[in-house]
């Protein structure tokens, strides 16, 4: 499951991105995965481990809204079914 979003142009011109990626390992576990910078340059990087779905995924949304609620805008989403979908 994986979220790109973006801010329009400030005025250096170059937007910010957030990407949140949520993946299972092989153990059961899962892994939230947060990249953020501008758009061509270095990024940052934060990877957060939960031990169930239900978890995983409410720290996804959670991170996802707050970014929406910063002014970023969603671009492209993967493997969201409709039920978690804003």
């Amino acid at each position: 499951m994986r979220i790109y979003m973006q801010t329009r142009p400030d005025d250096s011109g170059t937007p910010r991105f957030y990407q949140l990626s949520l993946q299972q390992d092989l153990l059961g576990g899962w892994t939230l995965f947060r990249e953020w910078g501008q758009q061509g340059a270095r990024s940052s990087m934060k990877r957060e481990i939960y031990l169930d779905r239900d978890s995983a995924l409410s720290a996804f949304e959670k991170a996802r809204d707050s970014q929406v609620k910063r002014g970023f805008r969603v671009v492209f989403s993967q493997g969201l079914d409709s039920s978690h979908a804003h």
